[in-house]
């Protein structure tokens, strides 16, 4: 399953009441790193199942990036139950993310 795109519409809904642990990954089009980071969180998306896995544009949602006080791209956050349980910020490697997801 391809990432889902994550938006101010659709944010609450699919993260924050989301059952599972959801991965999220703040990124923006101009974003270096973020070009590099986007196909590590694709690729885990397609493999894992128990997990949400999603992006969302900092520059299309400013509302959420500042809310989670990001100041850097990329910044992964994992919510499970609506709260954040694991950041990481920079270029993580996929079993990176999938640990952070597993102590969720």
């Amino acid at each position: 399953m391809a990432a889902l795109q994550f938006t101010q519409d659709n944010f609450e809904a699919e993260v924050l009441q989301a059952e599972q642990p959801v991965l999220v990954d703040f990124w923006a089009t101009w974003c270096g790193p973020c070009k590099m980071q986007g196909p590590i969180v694709e690729q885990l998306a397609d493999e894992v199942s128990e997990y949400k896995i999603g992006k969302i544009d900092v520059d299309e949602n400013p509302d959420i990036a500042e809310k989670y006080n990001i100041m850097s791209i990329p910044t992964l956050l994992v919510f499970h139950k609506g709260e954040v349980v694991a950041k990481a910020v920079g270029v993580t490697q996929k079993d990176q993310l999938l640990e952070m997801l597993q102590q969720a």
